[in-house]
């Protein structure tokens, strides 16, 4: 049943419903505004994954401990 769903005849009526839904001064407006969020989404994607990044602690450098020497006696 769904072994041929997206043959380009389906394309064409899904297409055909859009523009009937929305009317073909709607179109651009809308289509405007989805590329408008996709924009903002990608950047935010963007600025979320250089954050990470960011907050990830670099490689530290190994500290060799130290050898502990008692001081002076206090009076």
């Amino acid at each position: 049943m769904l072994r041929n769903g997206l043959e380009p005849w389906h394309l064409l009526i899904v297409a055909l419903v859009v523009i009937v839904l929305f009317g073909s001064k709607r179109l651009p407006d809308t289509a405007r505004a989805l590329g408008k969020s996709m924009r903002i989404l990608k950047s935010e994607t963007k600025a979320m994954k250089d954050e990470t990044a960011r907050d990830e602690p670099a490689a530290r450098p190994v500290v060799e401990p130290t050898e502990v020497r008692p001081g002076p006696a206090a009076p």
